[in-house]
């Protein structure tokens, strides 16, 4: 994980100052600069907010699943709490990609 991560580290620190260069040859419209943002901005909505739901509903279903099993009879009053806080962390993956949509209007 640790090597994954750092690998695209080193790939956003490589790929990151040839965009802004091309941006800038290309800031010849009146306020590229602020739609640019605009677009990273809706883009780093969606993916960070797709990111930690995902990191935190695979925690949330490991928990439930050992606690499953090292209780199996409590696993009715485990499966209502794990459903409500999936829906919880989905709904804010959610408002992530209304504001994302919202975010590219502005473009």
């Amino acid at each position: 994980m640790k090597r994954l991560l750092l690998c695209l580290c080193a790939l956003a620190l490589v790929l990151f100052p040839s965009g802004v260069a091309l941006a800038a040859a290309d800031a010849t419209e009146a306020g590229f600069g602020a739609k640019a943002g605009i677009a990273i901005a809706a883009g780093l909505a969606i993916g960070l907010a797709a990111f930690g739901a995902a990191l935190g509903q695979g925690r949330m279903a490991a928990a439930a699943m050992e606690s499953i099993g090292r209780n199996p009879n409590a696993a009715d009053r485990i499966f209502t709490p794990l459903i409500l806080g999936l829906a919880f962390i989905e709904a804010l993956a959610i408002y992530a990609l209304i504001i994302a949509y919202a975010l590219q209007g502005k473009i």
